[in-house]
């Protein structure tokens, strides 16, 4: 078994700002959605290696917090690239539990709409 994708919310018409995050902050490529799911907003995005992230528009919109999908890059130069990616495009990752995940290195960042989202590389 293998994630084919992960769904997170956000408001209604905050499809930009999710564009922003995932395509510009990410660097994800957004998709098409199906032609019988498009007219209910948002967007879905890929990543080089095929996992898909898509944000629906949920009313009344609340961001997962706690919960959140958590992104695995090659190694540290990879995740500190990441990081400095995000940072221009408006985005602040936390490293506070840089190391508090064994065998890994991690930041964690609120996407457009607040939702957490993990990011991490395995330790040298």
């Amino acid at each position: 078994m293998r994630l084919h994708h992960v769904q997170l919310s956000c408001p209604r018409g905050g499809e930009a700002a999710a564009r922003r995050f995932w395509v510009d902050g990410i660097g994800l490529t957004e998709v098409s959605k199906p032609a019988a799911l498009a007219g209910r907003g948002g967007a879905w995005f890929r990543s080089a290696g095929g996992a898909e992230v898509h944000v629906g528009v949920e009313e009344p919109f609340a961001p997962a917090r706690k919960a959140h999908p958590a992104l695995l890059v090659d190694d540290a130069e990879a995740l500190i690239g990441l990081a400095r990616r995000l940072e221009t495009a408006g985005f602040a990752p936390d490293w506070s539990e840089r190391r508090s995940f064994d065998g890994h290195e991690r930041f964690h960042v609120l996407d457009a709409h607040g939702n957490r989202v993990e990011v991490l590389a395995p330790a040298d």
